[in-house]
């Protein structure tokens, strides 16, 4: 009679293996990037922005109705104090506001900025007769009486971060400023710092 023999049965090759070192690869990944963002930091050690309102002026003020027409220059300074980044502000767009309610809208055109530069810019504005909400045309000619008024600029751009070769994804920079401006004297107005976020 012939006799059956039994083979020897085979192991399943486990899985885990191979799970675990897809899981140690990525968490070496994760730590050498954050070693290389942590170094790239601490060799550029980036400083803030500095933006400010250099001059400003306003003319051809015309108020009536709660329609508001008027022209609008601004003069404003741009500091890069790092030593090793220079910047592309690819897109400005800016607007000039009153209480919150946006007079006018203007744009820059598209600069490079080097590292440990100033740059000066002019942003003009031109309001033609903006509808005002009553109270807001209120309490502007309320402050045009006593001679002055404090206006406020915002600037939203688009810009990327170079050093060396090396050039950043698009970020989002946002500048708010709140100059003061007298309008029986339209050229006199003292320098105003600006915030700034990105």
């Amino acid at each position: 009679m012939p006799t059956s023999t039994s083979q020897p049965s085979v192991a399943p090759k486990s899985r885990s293996n191979p799970i675990r070192l897809i899981a140690i690869v990525l968490l070496a990944c994760i730590v050498l990037l954050g070693l290389v963002v942590l170094i790239t930091w601490l060799i550029l050690k980036p400083k803030r922005l500095v933006y400010t309102i250099e001059a400003g002026s306003i003319q051809n003020f015309n108020l009536t109705n709660d329609h508001l027409s008027a022209d609008f220059d601004f003069v404003l300074r741009a500091y890069n104090p790092n030593k090793r980044v220079s910047i592309y502000y690819d897109s400005i767009q800016a607007t000039v506001n009153y209480n919150d309610q946006t007079l006018a809208f203007s744009g820059v055109d598209p600069f490079y900025q080097r590292h440990r530069n100033v740059t000066r810019f002019d942003v003009k504005f031109t309001a033609h007769s903006t509808a005002l909400p009553s109270s807001v045309s209120n309490d502007l000619q309320l402050e045009k009486r006593t001679g002055k008024i404090q206006f406020d600029v915002w600037l939203k751009a688009r810009i990327r971060f170079k050093v060396g070769a090396w050039k950043s994804r698009h970020r989002t920079l946002r500048v708010s400023c709140a100059p003061v401006l007298e309008s029986s004297r339209p050229k006199n107005l003292k320098r105003t710092y600006c915030y700034a976020e990105i």
